[in-house]
């Protein structure tokens, strides 16, 4: 490439880079952003962001909403964030990190949110084995019976948690299905506590869980599970399975795309 078309192809590109930094900056207040706060937030030189400010505004991209001036960020951001959002897949997003655990553990790992009374099964992966719990992407649960649900649960406000509890009476799946919501308070407190959650073949006879959150800025955003097999659940393999989920956990709260993924994925209501 001649050093002309170089010179130009950089100065573009550098032009683009603090473009973007404007509009980075602008998007990370809650209010419309002066010229002023651009400048000391972004470090640029005020000369080269009045230019940059003008294009933007011209093509859409922010407005201008006073005099002082400041700006806000403009139909064209949304749109483009809007797309964005659009292609996000969960279970596809989440395979990989689903594939290691069930793997490593030979137990189906489920990855899940709450929507209203249930729990609802965002992601599922399952081991290359033919013994398994067979789950399925849609599948829903009552949250008091379910290792992912009382997770999901304890996430919430103790104020919040009963508008996501089905009327009573309470249907036991098992002989050892919470009943009530005073035996599951307790329950959920622990689970706060201890940073985890089991289930015990109360949602199915010869079935554990064990769960865990997946947060991100002090929010819970899902819960994961790996759910087997009642015997393979012993207290001597239960540590390991514990800390192969915490660390998948965190893998998937550390990826930006799934926590933005997981945050237009059903939510919570009453």
């Amino acid at each position: 490439m001649p050093d002309e078309q170089r010179g130009k192809s950089n100065y573009h590109t550098h032009a683009l880079a603090r473009g973007l930094l404007v509009l980075e900056t602008v998007a990370g207040r809650r209010d419309p952003a002066t010229l002023t706060e651009i400048h000391e937030t972004s470090g640029l030189p005020k000369s080269t962001i009045v230019r940059l400010l003008s294009a933007l505004v011209e093509e859409d991209y922010l407005v201008r909403v006073d005099e002082r001036p400041s700006y806000r960020l403009g139909h064209k951001v949304m749109a483009l964030a809007n797309s964005f959002m659009e292609t996000l897949s969960v279970p596809e997003l989440a395979r990989q990190h689903l594939v290691s655990l069930a793997a490593e553990t030979r137990q189906t790992a489920n990855l899940a949110v709450l929507d209203g009374t249930h729990v609802l099964h965002v992601a599922v992966e399952h081991p290359a084995r033919p013994l398994r719990l067979d789950a399925s992407v849609g599948d829903r649960a009552v949250p008091y019976a379910t290792g992912l649900g009382k997770v999901l649960l304890a996430g919430l406000s103790v104020d919040e948690v009963g508008a996501h509890l089905p009327p009573i009476p309470w249907i036991p799946a098992t002989q050892t299905t919470i009943t009530n919501p005073q035996q599951l308070e307790p329950v959920i407190a622990g689970v706060r506590r201890q940073g985890y959650a089991y289930d015990d073949e109360e949602w199915d006879e010869g079935l554990r869980c064990m769960a865990v959150p997946v947060a991100a800025n002090g929010t819970t955003l899902a819960a994961l599970s790996i759910s087997g097999a009642a015997g393979e659940f012993s207290d001597d393999v239960r540590p390991r399975f514990l800390e192969l989920l915490q660390t998948t956990a965190d893998s998937l709260a550390h990826d930006a795309t799934i926590v933005a993924a997981l945050t237009s994925a059903p939510r919570p209501r009453g």
